[in-house]
């Protein structure tokens, strides 16, 4: 039962705030720590290794970040794609993401740039279908599965991956995921570890929700 305001001390209000803290410190890393371990064994890094499945999922992201500048992401994620293609471990790709000209500063159709880059890493035009429904993870999956697809391999990087999985878990699709290079630079890890954490949190809530 919380304390009524008038007998909150200094005391007090240290003591509730470090509960508090305590509480969600916890609840973050437990949830982090469930999806990480519900993807386990279902992520590779290696085209040898991944069994083959007819349809990839490739999750969207921009070209470019939200300051304008060249994003690495985007790129791993196309060459991680074009691998699974060229080792035959995936028949047909489904790139998932939104168009975002005109709506953000250096917002673009995302992916037209995304089929672009298949195209120019030898995938056929003919087997890639474009989603420009999946604003959210949660959207890409869900549309995969409205499209009666229930086997997946899905395409982005590790954190991403296990986040996804237990999504495809949720909407009854069998999933892998295959694991796109991360950045080599040390801040862009550690800035998306950060917000991973939190996306985590929102993907209980979501499915709490509903």
């Amino acid at each position: 039962m919380l304390p009524s305001l008038k007998s909150l001390t200094p005391r007090k209000i240290l003591k509730w705030t470090i509960l508090t803290a305590t509480v969600i410190i916890i609840g973050t890393t437990l949830s982090y720590a469930i999806v990480s371990i519900n993807a386990i064994g279902r992520t590779y890094d290696d085209t040898t290794q991944i069994p083959h499945r007819p349809v990839a999922l490739l999750l969207g992201t921009s070209p470019l970040t939200r300051q304008g500048e060249h994003n690495n992401y985007f790129d791993t994620r196309i060459k991680a794609c074009a691998q699974l293609y060229h080792a035959g471990k995936i028949d047909r790709i489904i790139a998932s993401g939104g168009n975002y000209q005109g709506k953000q500063r250096w917002g673009c159709n995302e992916l037209q740039a995304m089929h672009d880059s298949l195209v120019c890493r030898g995938i056929p035009d003919s087997i890639i279908t474009l989603d420009y429904h999946g604003l959210r993870t949660l959207s890409s999956i869900q549309n995969t599965k409205a499209m009666g697809i229930d086997s997946i391999t899905i395409i982005s990087q590790h954190y991403h991956n296990e986040r996804a999985l237990l999504l495809a878990d949720h909407n009854d699709i069998d999933a892998i995921a295959y694991n796109a290079d991360l950045p080599t630079t040390l801040f862009r890890r550690v800035k998306n570890f950060a917000r991973e954490f939190l996306a985590r949190v929102k993907l209980w809530l979501d499915l709490l929700t509903h």
